[in-house]
């Protein structure tokens, strides 16, 4: 298969963990006879210093002529730490989503066994825990009309869903559950909020098309406890834009890291890959991002295109890095000589040498391996 993939790194670690994407996907190239061409545009903060854009229009044409784009992060003190600033870097990522008509956000939420020890909360409580989030993108209160008075001390911000808009993800969710354990549970506040209570009414009517898929309701308040308290209740979880951010996020903790956590955000035509994770300028340049989101976002981006061998072949060999401790120091503080680049390279050395790696996971046990 030929592949045309736009590359928007963006900022802070994006560059880091998503050069070790690329470097998998060349991989799998290689091994499997594809051929995937990158080209690379700019984004964030990174593209509002260039240009004064952060989303330039040569790097949203670059986007809409390319099969899938792989993206990094986005972010920088100097806006974060300043609220007033007319311009900012998540601006750019909020209009790519609406100019490509992104819609769908899906989380995969992981416990690794290996790695159950690493969460802060109990292992028979996460243990097993296998979630998918579909979050919606593109409507609700992130993309609703603001608004600030004069006086600078009155603002309000709009939550609006269409049917329609409701319609399209739900269906998503429950066909991806039909796959899964056949359950979908729809997170909202439809004891309070008039966009909830049309979530029900659209999902609940949709349900009926389903019927060999179980649908529950859970208020965010209590999901936000269920999450934690008993995170295996859940197969589907359905929310729109803001619940969804917030859910996500706090589902990193089960695995240990939010360094392990990909997403695909999917639309009608096209399709964009990236690590859940933000641009975390501290780690910027020092080798201890970890890469493994953003690889398992390439594995979502293999698998959009119906490349399942590929994808699942990424899948092992980050379980087998996890399994080996070959990992950066979230996950690993006791080693602190793997990098972000060595966590790269020893996923491709299992992808290209998949019959040495009975002797290459010995050697890197003894210390012996020239990756690490």
């Amino acid at each position: 298969m030929n592949l045309n993939i736009a590359v928007l790194p963006g900022d802070g670690i994006g560059p880091e963990v998503t050069k070790q994407s690329i470097k998998v996907l060349h991989a799998i190239a290689m091994e499997f006879n594809h051929k995937f061409y990158f080209k690379h545009a700019s984004v964030g903060a990174i593209a509002i210093d260039e240009t004064g854009n952060p989303l330039p229009d040569e790097t949203l044409t670059l986007c809409k002529e390319s099969d899938a784009i792989l993206f990094g992060a986005i972010g920088d003190p100097k806006y974060d730490n300043d609220p007033s600033a007319p311009v900012r870097p998540e601006q750019g990522l909020l209009k790519l989503r609406k100019e490509l008509g992104l819609f769908a956000n899906i989380r995969p939420v992981k416990a690794y066994e290996t790695l159950l020890d690493q969460s802060p909360l109990k292992e028979e409580r996460i243990k097993g825990t296998d979630i998918s989030i579909y979050r919606e993108l593109t409507g609700g209160i992130y993309f609703g009309e603001k608004t600030l008075n004069e006086g600078g001390n009155v603002a309000s911000d709009l939550c609006v869903y269409s049917k329609e808009e409701i319609a399209r993800i739900t269906h998503l969710a429950f066909k991806a559950a039909a796959s899964r354990k056949k359950k979908v549970t729809l997170v909202d506040k439809a004891n309070v909020l008039e966009s909830s209570r049309l979530w029900r009414k659209v999902v609940t009517e949709i349900a009926k098309e389903y019927p060999e898929i179980t649908l529950d309701f859970l208020f965010v308040d209590n999901a936000s406890m269920q999450l934690i308290l008993n995170p295996n209740q859940f197969d589907v979880i359905l929310t729109e834009n803001m619940f969804g951010d917030i859910l996500s996020d706090e589902a990193s903790v089960i695995g240990g890291s939010i360094g392990l956590l990909a997403s695909a955000s999917i639309g009608e035509k096209y399709a964009l890959f990236e690590p859940i994770h933000g641009s975390f300028p501290q780690a910027k340049g020092k080798g201890i991002a970890n890469p493994i989101a953003s690889i398992l976002s390439a594995a979502m981006l293999l698998e959009h295109f119906g490349l399942y061998k590929e994808a699942s072949l990424i899948q092992k060999a980050v379980e087998k890095s996890l399994e080996l401790n070959i990992t950066t120091s979230d996950l690993n503080p006791k080693n602190k000589l793997i990098t972000t680049e060595r966590v790269g390279d020893f996923i491709e050395d299992f992808i290209l040498h998949p019959n040495d790696t009975n002797r290459n996971f010995a050697n890197i046990h003894l210390g012996q391996s020239t990756i690490i």
